[in-house]
This record gives C-alpha cells, sequence and structure tokens, in this order.
C-alpha cells in the first residue's frame, strides 16, 4: 500500500523505520510537527521523524493544523491507501481522516479501551498496572475510540520507568503495526469495535503533576516518580529551590514523618504516609544528577529538613 506516516517523538521511530522496511509498503510522505526550537541554545530541530524522512529522501509535510487547507489539498493529491499514525500529536479533522481509503490507523500505547489520552503509559505505571500492551485502531472522531485491529501485552516490571516501558513498547507495537498495515492490505483484518467497559483516560502529564507528595504511601511515591521519569521528571522543593529526583527504593522498615530526611553514610532516605524511600539520583538546580548521598554531603543537611 501507498502510506502517509504521521509521527513526532521518538517513540514513533520504530515505526517509521518498519515500515521503510517493509517490501509490502511505499511510505510516499510523512506528517509531523512543525519544526520547533529545542535544547539550551534553543535552536530550531526538525522532529525525529522529519529527520528520519529527510534521511530516506521522503516528502516531509508539517502544517500548523491537520486542518490546514494546503494540506488536505497535497494529501488528497498523495493519495494515500491508509495513514499509520504514532504520537503524531494534533487532532485529525474528519476532511483529513476520509482521504485515505482505509483510513488513519493509530498505534496507541495501552490495551484500549484503557487509558485513552495523551499519556497511557505513565497513567498505567501510576495505577500500578501490572500488565500493559498497545493497540491499533482507526482513527475516528471521539478520542481513541476507533475500532481495534489488533494488540499486543507487555508486563510491567516494578522497577520500570515510562521511558523504559515506552522504549520497549514502541519496538514491538512498530512489528504489530506493520502485521496491521499488512493485514488491511491483504483484506484478511477486521477491526472490532470497542466495548463500553473499562473505558479509563490518560492526559498529558504536566510539570505539576511531577511535583512529588510525601504525604503519600511509599508505594504510591514510587509509581508516581517512575511514571514521570525521565519526562516531565519528578521534583519537590528544598530550601525553597526545585529539586529534581530519580526513581527511589521502597525500604520496609519504620522511617521519619512524611518528607522528612534522614542523611545516613550510604543512603538519604525520605519518611512518606508509610515506609521511607531511599532517594537515587537527584539534581539541585544549576548543578548536575548526583548520588543523593553526595548532594547530602554537599548540602550538609541539618536535622528535621524535608522535602515539600
Amino acid at each position: 500500500m501507498r502510506l502517509v506516516f504521521a509521527g513526532t517523538p521518538e517513540p514513533a521511530v520504530p515505526s517509521l523505520r518498519a515500515l521503510l522496511a517493509s517490501e509490502r509498503h511505499e511510505v510516499v510522505a510523512v506528517v509531523t510537527r512543525p519544526d520547533a526550537q529545542a535544547g539550551r541554545g534553543r535552536r530550531v530541530v526538525r522532529s525525529p521523524i522529519g529527520a528520519l524522512a529527510d534521511e530516506h529522501g521522503i516528502e516531509v509535510l508539517t502544517p500548523p493544523k491537520a486542518s490546514d487547507p494546503a494540506f488536505l489539498a497535497r494529501l488528497a493529491e498523495i493519495a494515500p491507501d491508509a495513514c499509520p499514525v504514532v504520537a503524531y500529536g494534533a487532532l485529525l479533522p474528519q476532511a483529513a481522516l476520509d482521504i485515505p481509503k482505509h483510513g488513519w490507523v493509530n498505534l496507541h500505547f495501552s490495551l484500549l479501551p484503557a487509558w485513552r489520552g495523551a499519556a497511557p503509559v505513565q497513567a498505567a505505571i501510576r495505577a500500578g498496572d501490572e500488565i500493559t500492551g498497545a493497540s491499533t485502531f482507526r482513527i475516528v472522531k471521539e478520542l481513541d475510540a476507533g475500532p481495534v485491529f489488533g494488540v499486543i501485552t507487555e508486563q510491567i516490571a516494578v522497577t520500570d520507568t515510562a521511558g523504559q516501558l515506552l522504549g520497549r513498547l514502541a519496538e514491538s507495537g512498530a512489528k504489530l503495526l506493520v502485521s496491521t498495515m499488512d493485514g488491511i492490505a491483504d483484506g484478511t483484518l477486521r477491526a472490532v469495535e470497542q466495548t463500553g467497559d473499562g473505558v479509563s483516560y490518560a492526559p498529558k502529564v504536566t510539570v505539576e503533576d511531577a511535583r512529588v507528595s510525601f504525604a503519600d504511601p511509599a508505594t504510591a511515591v514510587d509509581r508516581q516518580i517512575r511514571a514521570v521519569s525521565p519526562e516531565p521528571g519528578a521534583w519537590a522543593e528544598f530550601r525553597g529551590e526545585r529539586l529534581k529526583l530519580g526513581p527511589v527504593t521502597v525500604v520496609d522498615e519504620p522511617g521519619p514523618p512524611p518528607g522528612e530526611l534522614v542523611v545516613e553514610r550510604k543512603r538519604v532516605l525520605v519518611g512518606t504516609a508509610s515506609k521511607p524511600v531511599r532517594l537515587g539520583e537527584v539534581q539541585a538546580q544549576g548543578k548536575k544528577r548526583m548520588a543523593a548521598t553526595d548532594w547530602a554531603r554537599g548540602t550538609r543537611i541539618e536535622q528535621g529538613e524535608r522535602l515539600q
């Protein structure tokens, strides 16, 4: 089939690579978010998907909105059979959905109808789910509610960060997306409507969502930190400044009051509503990431000080 691939961030790259390697399909163009400023120097850079398309000499479409008339006209000229989508990052109007013969087919990193929305991997970790996965479905007007073509499952390890889990799902999901395209081309794959049971939503994670509340139990603190690692990154306040926090370890022993720091020679503990957690790496404002013990040694933490 003639495909126009839509995607933007790094997790979409394995899927585009897999489709480019497929002998059964031709990626004739990609759609991605417009070039944006990134890094400390705020340089304007291409999205990972746009950069990969450039490497392969593929046409790159960067409409400010998918409803842009010039974009819709160009897409109609290309006349793709289907448009596979992975984390494109913008809403698609009906006028765009109607152009490809087989529609727009999204790879979503959850077992639909669970965790519809922008941050399914983060939501699954924070909720303490043991199993997640990825689904391919035909995009409809309602958010992530279209009929499902196929799924794969993935176990969530107790130490998984969102970045680690998303990395695995991006690779296994790429294979699912290619097999979905194969089945659509063959006419052997039919999408099944989602049920109304088990619907849950995973909105975009904000920086404020990543602020850690040590008034929660230790398991909740652990899950929250892993769910926002590496982006946007967990944090708390210490002496009025933001302190970024890497993944922690729950310690099976009594601890100090919630938020209170206990500095020992080989570990730094923080109290929660249940057991304490052991800090891993931290990053103070204007500093590099470092082991919590090194940070505590240089900071000279006083007895009773807390992470707010």
